[in-house]
């Protein structure tokens, strides 16, 4: 049962809903969490049918902010415990498997509040015994290699998170991939990169599943990176997603100065390389483009993440 995890900062964005169909394609999930939906149920509900995903629970934004909603493929599978503006916690049965816990959690963006979401996590972990695993983006970096550009982060807040992690068992997993998850000014001097989203299981859990994998999935239409939990996984290479040209890049200028630069500055190799080389120009140049088109529409939004 692989749990996808995405900021998607406004599900309702065509380029977000794009983003989704085309990951699940690639990724088949069967269970995705999202933070910051910024929409209520009834459009949660039509996205479900979009996605074609059985199960469904939300809880609706506040204004122009927040919003969670938890999908999943074999409605039977799950089952709600609780739920707040910050969280959604469910059981999770599947066949050949004892019954585990799943939270969907999104920490509070203001830093003066962080301490709401390190008692929502101490108040889950008394909740159960089950094996738990908890998932999302938790606002919070667990030391200073978890941020990268800008001034350091606060001590207290590090500190804080440790301690809650310690007194609830809840260990962190190890991102595959890229070691971060958000940022904002990329190509500038205040280019700032943090890993925000995690995923934290039980002791009881990761024996449940001891070849589980965390990996970042990398380009999205919103500042944050799509993270996948593989509970099952086999040992293997970083996943990569798979390269897709999109048919609307041919309307951009700049998609065919690229091909054309990117062509003739491999004159001496062949043909093969020639398209190896131009396709992973073209996949870095179109997520920059998805990550534009976003910006456009958000404006100033993207200062609602404190980092």
């Amino acid at each position: 049962m692989n749990v996808l995890n995405w900021n998607c900062r406004g599900v309702g964005l065509p380029s977000s809903i794009r983003f989704l169909k085309d990951i699940i394609r690639q990724e088949r999930p069967s269970v995705i969490f999202l933070c910051e939906t910024k929409d209520n149920k009834g459009k949660m509900k039509s996205l479900r049918r979009a996605l074609q995903f059985d199960g469904l629970i939300s809880v609706d934004s506040q204004g122009k902010s927040r919003g969670l909603a938890l999908l999943w493929k074999v409605k039977d599978q799950i089952q709600l415990r609780s739920w707040s503006r910050n969280h959604i916690d469910v059981e999770v049965k599947v066949d050949g498997k004892q019954p585990w816990r799943l939270s969907g959690i999104y920490g509070e963006p203001d830093r003066n509040q962080r301490r709401k979401t390190w008692d929502l996590l101490r108040n889950l972990a008394r909740d159960s015994n089950l094996p738990w695993c908890a998932i999302g983006d938790l606002n919070n970096v667990l030391t200073q290699q978890d941020k990268k550009g800008g001034a350091p982060y606060p001590s207290w807040l590090i500190e804080g998170f440790n301690e809650v992690l310690v007194e609830t068992g809840l260990i962190d997993l190890d991102l595959v991939g890229h070691q971060f998850t958000w940022e904002r000014g990329r190509g500038t001097s205040a280019w700032t990169e943090v890993r925000l989203d995690r995923a934290l299981t039980t002791l009881p859990w990761l024996n449940m599943f001891p070849l589980v994998k965390l990996y970042n999935l990398e380009g999205s239409s919103s500042d944050h990176s799509p993270i996948m939990l593989v509970p099952e996984a086999c040992e293997k290479l970083v996943r990569q997603r798979k390269f897709k040209f999109e048919n609307a890049w041919l309307t951009e200028p700049m998609c065919r100065q690229l091909v054309l630069e990117s062509w003739d500055n491999e004159n001496r190799d062949g043909i093969q390389r020639k398209i190896k080389n131009c396709g992973e120009k073209l996949y870095q140049w179109g997520k920059e483009f998805v990550r534009s088109e976003f910006n456009d529409r958000q404006e100033l939004d993207s200062t609602d993440q404190d980092c």
